[in-house]
C-alpha cells in the first residue's frame, strides 16, 4: 500500500505505513550507499531540538498551542524508542545532514496528524518545514545535534565505563601491592617493580585520558542552534539561541550555552575535534593495557606466564585446551578502530569550506561509534578479564631470581663496570649473579646478600606528611 507525498519537486510514492514524507522517500531511493544508517542517539537528540523548539516558537507566538503540544508528544514518543524503524537513511547523503533532519521533521508532521485525525503523513495541522523545523536550518540544528549526542553519550556509557575499569584496576593493584616481580623495558628483563606498581600505572593512564576527556566538554556544551543557514540567524528571532541552549539545558541536564559565534559553529568543529582526540588517548592507553596484559599472561609454559586471564571461550578449533586472551585481542581491536575513526574525523573536519562544513554526518557517526565502543570496550574488559585477573606469584618469583638485572643495586657498591662485569658472566655461564660475582672476587658472600634484595630496589617510600 502507498500514499502520495508531495515536496518541492513534486508527487512522490509513499509507503502507506510510513510517517516519513517526500524527502525522506527520495534520499532512501537516491542515497542508499552502505549499511550504516544515521545513529539514533542522533536521531534523538535532533527530536530533543524539535521539542524544545516546540516550546520556544510557541512563546513567541511562531505555533499554535495545539501544534506545540502535537510536536511535544511525538518527540518524547520518538525519544521512547517508539518509532525507531521510521528512521532508515543512511550515513552517506547530503554533507549538512538535511535529509535526516527532514526525516524527523516529516517523522514528527506525519505522526501529528494522525494524533490530530487527519490520517498518517501530510501536512495539516502540522508541517514538517513551518512548524516543526520553524526558526531552524538542518545548518545549525543537526550540529547542535551532534555535540548534543556526544554529550549525552559521554556522561551517560563513556564516562562510568572508565571509572568502572579504573576502579577494578586499582582494587587489582592494591591487592598485589606487595608482590614482587621483574619490570622489563625494551621487552628486556629490568629491575623489580611490585605488580601492584605496574597495575598503578593504567590507572594513572585511565585518569589522563578522563581528564582530556572532560577538559573538551565545555566547548562541546556551545550550541550552534539559532545561527538558521550561514550563522545570521535569518528566520529566527534574535533570541532563539540562548533560549533554545536554556531549554535544551533543562530537557537534558547538560550544561548547554548558545555558541558565540555561529559562523564558527557551522563551518566548523573544532570542538569535536578536540573530543575525537581525547577519545584517542583513551584508546592508546587501552592498547598499552591489553597488550601488556596479553603479554605477561602468554604461555601458560613457555610464555611469561605470570599472570592467568580468566578463560572466556575455547580458544582453538584445532588444539585441544587451547585458552587465548580474547578480551586483550578485542579491546585492542576497539583501539584500532578508534584510532582509524580520528583521523577519519580529522579528515571530515579540515573540508569545512566558507560557511558551512559538509561533512557533518560521518564526523558524528565516527564520534559516536567511538564513544559506544570505548564504554563498551571498557565495561567488558573489566567484567570479563581484570575482575578475574590472576597473578602467578610463583612465576614471578623465579622469573625475578633469575634477572640479572639485580645487578644494578651493585653499582653504588663496586661501581657500573665492575657489575655489568658480573652480568656477563654470569649470562655467559648460565649460572647466578651470586656465583659470578664470588668467582669474580668482587666482594663477598655477606656483602652479596646484604647489597642485592629484590625488596630494596623499589626506590625511595614516598614521604609521609601526615
Amino acid at each position: 500500500m502507498q500514499r502520495i507525498e508531495n515536496d518541492s519537486l513534486g508527487p512522490i510514492e509513499v509507503p502507506a505505513a510510513a510517517y516519513w514524507g517526500a524527502q525522506t522517500q527520495r534520499s532512501q531511493h537516491f542515497f542508499a550507499s552502505g549499511q550504516e544508517a544515521m545513529p539514533l542517539p542522533l536521531i534523538y537528540a535532533l527530536s530533543l531540538i524539535k521539542k524544545a523548539a516546540a516550546r520556544v516558537n510557541l512563546r513567541n507566538g511562531r505555533i499554535s498551542a495545539e501544534v506545540s503540544q502535537l510536536i511535544e508528544q511525538v518527540a518524547d514518543e520518538i525519544l521512547a524508542g517508539q518509532h525507531d524503524a521510521q528512521f532508515p537513511l543512511r550515513v552517506w547523503q547530503t554533507g549538512s545532514g538535511t535529509q535526516s533532519n527532514m526525516n524527523v521533521n516529516e517523522v514528527i508532521a506525519g505522526r501529528a496528524n494522525e494524533l490530530a485525525g487527519q490520517g498518517r503523513g501530510g501536512k495539516q495541522p502540522v508541517h514538517p518545514n513551518d512548524h516543526v523545523n520553524a526558526a531552524q536550518s538542518s545548518n545549525d540544528s543537526f550540529p547542535s545535534a551532534m555535540h548534543i549526542a556526544s554529550l549525552l553519550a559521554v556522561h551517560q556509557q563513556l564516562l562510568p565505563a572508565v571509572d568502572e575499569l579504573s576502579a577494578g584496576l586499582a582494587l587489582q593493584a592494591q591487592s598485589h601491592a606487595h608482590l614482587l616481580k621483574s619490570a622489563r623495558t625494551h621487552l628486556m628483563d629490568a629491575t623489580p617493580i611490585t605488580f601492584g606498581q605496574e597495575l598503578s600505572a593504567f590507572v594513572a593512564q585511565l585518569g589522563y585520558a578522563k581528564a582530556a576527556i572532560l577538559a573538551c566538554l565545555p566547548a562541546v556544551c556551545q550550541l550552534a542552534q539559532g545561527g538558521t543557514a550561514v550563522g545570521t540567524g535569518l528566520n529566527a528571532p534574535a533570541d532563539f539561541g540562548p533560549a533554545m541552549a536554556s531549554e535544551l539545558a533543562l530537557l537534558t541536564g547538560l550544561p548547554l550555552t548558545s555558541a558565540e559565534n555561529k559562523f564558527a559553529a557551522l563551518s566548523g568543529h573544532e570542538a569535536l575535534v578536540s573530543l575525537s582526540g581525547a577519545l584517542k588517548t583513551l584508546a592508546v592507553c587501552l592498547m598499552k593495557l591489553a597488550n601488556d596484559l596479553r603479554l605477561l599472561g602468554s604461555g601458560p609454559r613457555t610464555g611469561l606466564a605470570e599472570v592467568r586471564l580468566p578463560a572466556n571461550e575455547p580458544g582453538s578449533s584445532i588444539m585441544p585446551g587451547k585458552v587465548n586472551p580474547t578480551q586483550c585481542e578485542a579491546l585492542s581491536m576497539i583501539a584500532c578502530q578508534v584510532l582509524g575513526n580520528d583521523v577519519t574525523l580529522g579528515i571530515a573536519a579540515s573540508q569545512g569550506q566558507l560557511q558551512l562544513n559538509v561533512f557533518k554526518p560521518v564526523i558524528i557517526y565516527n564520534l559516536l561509534q567511538s564513544i559506544q565502543l570505548l564504554a563498551d570496550g571498557c565495561r567488558h574488559f573489566q567484567r570479563y578479564c581484570i575482575a578475574g585477573l590472576e597473578a602467578d606469584a610463583g612465576q614471578m618469583a623465579r622469573h625475578l631470581q633469575n634477572s640479572l638485572m639485580l645487578v644494578t643495586a651493585l653499582n653504588p657498591h663496586i661501581g657500573y663496570d665492575r657489575a655489568a662485569e658480573i652480568a656477563k658472566r654470569a649470562y655467559h655461564d648460565g649460572s647466578t649473579l651470586r656465583a659470578a660475582a664470588l668467582s669474580l672476587g668482587y666482594l663477598s658472600a655477606e656483602q652479596f646478600d646484604n647489597w642485592v634484595r629484590a625488596e630494596q630496589m623499589l626506590g625511595a617510600p614516598a614521604s609521609d606528611d601526615s
